[in-house]
């Protein structure tokens, strides 16, 4: 019985699935009792940190459910956001209130709904009021955590399109239809209009 009892225990331990005692079978020599070889098995392993389990129809090892703690580890989860959340969320940041009509618009595409859910659950965006036009659409504005993740105390801290264009960030050329900035710009004229009071 000892011999049957490590082919079973074998078998069981190397198995990531439970092992029926069909399959069990199948795999030992003929004439092998697995069911008695499970019985003396299972009072072995009583008390340990591994206990022998049945499982649907199949036996498993698993860890003792009071140890379960000692499995569990925590890390920090980098999740990449994609090309649309990233223009979303710049969209929201340099034009909020904004509503989804108007992020549409802006990016020439369709917003998807999966989208907006990532941002909202990372906290980097909110509902805003109502617009106060037919169908009183709902508006976006960022968060304080969004603030706070990217080192602002406001949304006017974003950089301009001048600091931009000097971080590399933007094309120098500028915008299609649009004439070259000259050098000497002072100051972008478009950033100090998106935050009317």
């Amino acid at each position: 019985m000892g011999e049957q009892e490590r082919m079973v225990e074998a078998v069981l331990f190397a198995s990531a699935e439970p092992v029926s005692i069909a399959e069990l079978q199948k795999r030992l020599p003929e004439g092998c009792d697995v069911a008695e070889a499970i019985v003396h098995l299972r009072s072995r392993y009583s008390g340990r940190g591994v206990h022998l389990v049945r499982v649907g129809n199949g036996w498993a090892m698993r860890t003792a459910a009071d140890l379960g703690w000692l499995m569990r580890t925590e890390q920090v989860e980098q999740r990449r956001l994609s090309r649309a959340a990233i223009e979303t969320l710049a969209i929201i940041a340099y034009h909020q209130p904004v509503t989804r009509a108007e992020i549409e618009e802006i990016r020439g595409v369709t917003l998807s709904r999966g989208t907006i859910d990532q941002l909202m659950e990372l906290g980097w965006i909110r509902f805003g009021r109502r617009r106060m036009t037919p169908g009183r659409p709902l508006t976006f504005v960022v968060t304080d955590a969004f603030l706070d993740h990217f080192g602002l105390e406001t949304p006017r801290d974003l950089p301009g399109v001048k600091e931009l264009r000097e971080a590399g960030l933007l094309d120098s050329r500028g915008m299609p239809g649009q004439q070259n900035p000259s050098d000497d710009d002072e100051e972008d004229p478009g950033q100090t209009e998106l935050f009317e009071d």
